[in-house]
């Protein structure tokens, strides 16, 4: 299955049907981060207490981000010691992908950020116009990780321009 998917389907598809129902891995890669809010059975709660409900779950929760979160992240961050102590991240400044792979079965990639205008649960009046694919196919889904993982892994660090300006690139010496 492969499946295009806008605007509210994104937050209604990735974040209150899928990311819930993982079982042992979801890898985030997003350009932006910003304090989000989602429903939670019935009220609205920061994204990162969906998360750390998963790493509380023994879930592995890896994020590949491209700046610094705002101060309301941070101080959501800080409400949830598990994510100090367990939430695996990366900072890249060259990160621009947008994409959510879960047990490496599922995977969305597309243009929303992990943000309230682009994947949370804004008000419909309020949110960026996003459009992304959502797939279980296999070749689709390795395809998303291998990329996902490169980053990960360092693969391009060594001959990247911008190392200076990369707090968490790998020792290459």
């Amino acid at each position: 299955m492969i499946q295009f998917i806008t605007g509210v389907d994104i937050y209604e598809e990735v974040i209150q049907k899928r990311i819930i129902e993982t079982k042992k891995f979801v890898w985030i890669g997003t350009s932006d981060l910003k304090d989000l809010h989602v429903k939670k059975r019935k009220r609205y709660v920061p994204f990162l207490e969906i998360i750390a409900d998963l790493l509380n779950d023994d879930i592995e929760v890896r994020l590949i981000h491209a700046k610094e979160p705002g101060d309301a992240f941070r101080a959501d961050f800080d409400r949830y010691p598990v994510l100090a102590q367990q939430l695996e991240r990366l900072l890249c400044p060259r990160v621009h992908f947008k994409c959510v792979i879960i047990d490496g079965i599922f995977m969305y990639s597309g243009s929303a950020n992990l943000t309230g205008a682009g994947i949370g649960a804004k008000n419909i009046n309020k949110r960026n116009f996003e459009s992304g694919f959502i797939s279980d196919d296999y070749g689709i889904v390795s395809a998303v990780m291998k990329q996902f993982d490169d980053v990960w892994m360092g693969a391009y660090c060594g001959s990247c321009h911008y190392a200076e300006h990369c707090p968490d690139k790998p020792d290459m010496g």
